[in-house]
């Protein structure tokens, strides 16, 4: 059986917290969590030591808030597992195979180098999403209906992919800072490698905000626009051999720009 490991950052917010891991309890597929606390100070530490979950366990706890990105990169080091799936801790799954699907969207010789729940299949010049090219399996009104897509870039809130080709990309790119960027590079990383990225079809609720900060306007988010500007300049300059990125078929362009010339 592939061993697989669920890298999860936090900072404060544990009633999100608490409410993601309750919702993985039904999960079919064995795993080890991994959690990097970046400081919290809200009891965060006290629950986390305690861990009242029946999962193998691993904690890793930072003196200050580093960012999302460098938490990531320091969980997915501590984890041991074959297949690595990186979680928000403002996510609740609704489907017990969410997991099962995503280790199968990267098995087999044509399986994908990078699976996630929410992505878009375009994205333009400057890096944006095409936003009606977005897909997602959100409960409350899914955009996917098959089992799965293939998108341009796979959104931070579920990545999932195998620890070998994390380790050939060498991880999450620095460089991008606290928090924006670094799920769409890479995306781009993996498909530059020659994998597929995916989104498959397993709901789940987002609360939102959770795995940033419990204020947004708290320490070095207060200038997150600027931050996310900044990040897709960094993106669009460091990709633009590949962007705009469109997988569609060209069929499939034409019949959603027909849908949207309806609407």
């Amino acid at each position: 059986m592939t061993r697989v490991s669920l890298v999860m950052a936090v900072f404060n917010q544990l009633p999100l917290t608490r409410a993601c891991l309750e919702s993985l309890r039904p999960t079919t597929v064995p795993f080890e969590l991994v959690v990097v606390d970046n400081g919290s100070t809200d009891g965060t530490a006290e629950f986390v030591r305690q861990f009242p979950y029946p999962f193998p366990f691993r904690h890793h706890r930072n003196g200050e808030n580093l960012g999302v990105i460098r938490a990531l990169n320091q969980g997915w080091r501590l984890a041991p597992g074959e297949v690595v799936c990186f979680l928000h801790n403002d996510t609740e799954m609704r489907e017990p195979r969410w997991l099962e699907r995503l280790i199968a969207a990267l098995a087999g010789d044509r399986g994908a180098g990078l699976a996630g729940l929410y992505g878009a299949r375009r994205l333009r010049r400057d890096g944006r999403y095409v936003g009606r090219t977005i897909v997602h399996c959100l409960a409350d009104g899914p955009t996917l209906r098959g089992p799965e897509v293939e998108v341009a870039a796979v959104d931070g809130v579920c990545l999932c992919l195998k620890r070998s080709v994390l380790e050939r990309l060498g991880g999450f790119d620095e460089a991008y800072g606290f928090f924006h960027g670094y799920d769409r590079d890479l995306s781009f990383a993996v498909r530059e490698a020659g994998g597929r990225c995916v989104v498959v079809n397993a709901p789940f609720v987002h609360r939102g905000a959770g795995t940033r900060t419990s204020v947004a306007t708290e320490g070095p988010l207060s200038d997150d626009l600027a931050q996310r500007r900044a990040a897709l300049a960094r993106f669009a300059a460091k990709w633009r051999h590949r962007l705009p990125s469109d997988v569609r078929r060209p069929a499939e362009r034409i019949r959603d720009w027909l849908s949207s010339r309806a609407s």
